[in-house]
């Protein structure tokens, strides 16, 4: 005897249900964490620091990006991370350089290279097997760079070879802080895995599934920013892949959209709370580097409380960057940006099934 299906507003009720308890609970632990948040946390916070004490306080925040590249391959062993860490860096760098470059040809550059890295950052992060955290920093650092070393008033707001100077200063340092265990000898014994056979290069239904996820976010985002506000355009998309640039299922990647939404508009009002506190630039670089530790240390177990953390860090780079430090108006664009962007990444992963290879 078959049991009844059940209806639409029992199945509704159920998946309101699964979405409270993922919001109530934690996840299963995944190993010690606080090595690989010790990094990314030193790798935001130094050469912030660093620059605003030498002297260079409006150049100090723009070294943040570097710190990104730490937060990619944290389940390598040493050895592998130390090799894989300037892969990742070139890439970010190589982003920077594609967001000052399309800078400078205006609005439609930017958001025709905002469309084309989407596709192609989730075709390769797919195609390679990269893992977390996807494709969503490449999109944020062409995006961020773009915005940066705009053309203000027929100049650039940051002169674009100095801002990529401190784009690969930070970058190296983070280098070197995933190579630093390795002063340990026991982390230096044993053998390395190739890269090739971690990230095993292959044009299969994953790296499709997602490739046509990002590539809905992608015209869709766009097109939503061309009419309300082309400068946004990147903070819609990354919100949209990063519901959708891993290979998750269509209700994990649904209560994916509802954490990132429920998570971004706590974070802005804890952004708001700290850009009103009157912090030196140093101290500034501070508490991002411990906003990047806490991140690291609970994104893997909770979405939601990561965006927590992760929405003041993003809106305080950008608001000291583009002199918006502070700003209600920041604020609340973002929180727009991010609804928008999670509803279209959550209809993405519901219009485009994952399939298996």
């Amino acid at each position: 005897m078959s049991s009844a299906v059940p209806s639409f507003s029992e199945r509704a009720r159920a998946e309101a249900r699964h979405v409270a308890r993922s919001l109530a609970s934690f996840g299963p632990s995944r190993g010690r964490r606080w090595p690989l948040a010790l990094q990314a946390g030193l790798a935001m916070a130094v050469p912030i620091v660093v620059l605003a004490l030498l002297g260079y306080e409006r150049l100090a925040l723009l070294a943040a990006t570097g710190a990104f590249t730490v937060i990619y391959g944290g389940w390598l062993r040493p050895r592998e991370r130390a090799r894989f860490a300037p892969l990742v860096s070139l890439a970010l760098f190589a982003c920077a350089a594609a967001g000052t470059l399309a800078a400078g040809g205006g609005v439609v550059a930017v958001l025709v290279g905002v469309l084309m890295l989407t596709v192609a950052s989730a075709a390769v992060v797919g195609w390679v097997s990269l893992g977390p955290p996807g494709p969503v920093f490449f999109v944020l650092v062409f995006g961020l760079s773009a915005q940066v070393t705009g053309v203000h008033d027929g100049a650039r707001a940051v002169d674009p070879w100095i801002y990529l100077a401190v784009v690969a200063g930070s970058s190296v340092f983070a280098c070197l802080l995933v190579a630093a265990p390795l002063l340990v000898p026991r982390y230096r014994a044993g053998p390395a895995r190739p890269l090739r056979d971690l990230f095993p290069r292959r044009w299969g239904a994953v790296a499709r599934t997602l490739t046509e996820r990002a590539a809905i976010v992608g015209i869709v985002g766009v097109a939503a920013a061309a009419i309300v506000d082309p400068h946004r355009s990147y903070w819609i998309v990354c919100a949209g892949i990063a519901v959708v640039g891993m290979p998750v299922g269509r209700r994990d990647a649904a209560t994916r959209g509802i954490h990132r939404t429920v998570g971004t508009i706590v974070g802005a009002a804890l952004y708001l709370a700290l850009a009103f506190l009157p912090l030196p630039v140093w101290a500034l670089g501070i508490v991002l580097g411990l906003l990047q530790f806490v991140i690291e240390l609970v994104v893997v177990r909770h979405y939601a409380l990561a965006l927590v953390f992760i929405t003041p860090l993003a809106l305080l780079i950008i608001g000291a960057a583009t002199g918006d430090a502070g700003s209600m108006p920041l604020a609340f664009e973002r929180v727009v940006d991010t609804l928008v962007g999670a509803a279209v990444g959550t209809v993405a992963a519901l219009t485009v099934r994952l399939r298996a290879d």
